[in-house]
């Protein structure tokens, strides 16, 4: 089982947030709780998210403290680039604690000039991004496990966790440009809105090739200038 190698050699003690080839899985562990209601049994028990510390803590800004209540709202997230303005509906009703995450880090401006570090081109079709650092190992200072996972598909529009194996989602996330083929172990947890022809443009850019062959930093710069959440 390997990933497709990082952007550059990372220091030991990071793990390195990246998709794995297409045929490959990954073992899951740590559970969440569920929302769906059982005929005849009433409602099942309200969602509950765990986030754990965890290193690395790049631009660390603090430990999110689930609402239920906050994390149910539909939510637009609109990501000003310097490329153009992208905007995904965030799926709050089957990956809330994902989505409940971003927000509270889009709204501590955590993504707020940063930059997507990485663009496939062959065989995955992605635009990853959300790593303060740059370099594809870096992240919140928390993790949280996958959700929404089960027949999970990636077309193209797809915002998904990127992951450095199972329940280690942070901060890093991918954009699919291209209908792509990956095994489900990426929490899929918003769709894009608008600016398809802005990834696609920045895809067409191309990339170094600095990760092997269709992998690499994007030739066409991709700045995140402010992220914001508005009400659905």
């Amino acid at each position: 089982m390997t990933t497709i190698p990082s952007r550059k050699a990372r220091h030991v003690k990071r793990k390195h947030w990246a998709l794995l080839a297409a045929a490959t899985t990954l073992p899951l562990a740590v559970t969440t709780g569920a929302a769906a209601e059982t005929p005849g049994q009433g409602p099942a028990p309200a969602v509950t998210c765990a986030y754990t510390p965890a290193v690395p803590a790049d631009n660390f800004k603090g430990i999110p403290v689930f609402d239920a209540k906050k994390a149910a709202r539909p939510y637009t997230a609109t990501l000003k680039t310097s490329q153009g303005t992208v905007t995904f509906q965030a799926l709050t009703d089957k990956a809330p604690c994902t989505t409940f995450s971003f927000r509270f880090l889009a709204e501590h401006d955590y993504f707020d000039r940063t930059h997507c570090h990485r663009l496939t081109t062959q065989r995955l079709y992605v635009l990853q991004c959300g790593d303060p650092t740059g370099t594809g190992s870096g992240g919140p200072g928390y993790s949280f496990p996958d959700e929404n996972l089960d027949g999970a598909t990636y077309p193209a529009g797809t915002v998904a966790m990127a992951n450095a194996g199972p329940n280690t989602n942070g901060s890093q996330f991918f954009f699919v440009w291209k209908d792509t083929k990956l095994s489900p172990a990426y929490t899929p947890f918003g769709r894009v809105t608008g600016g398809m022809d802005v990834l696609q443009r920045i895809a067409a850019g191309g990339e170094d090739d600095q990760n092997g062959p269709g992998d690499g930093f994007p030739t066409l710069p991709v700045d995140f200038k402010r992220v914001r959440i508005g009400n659905h």
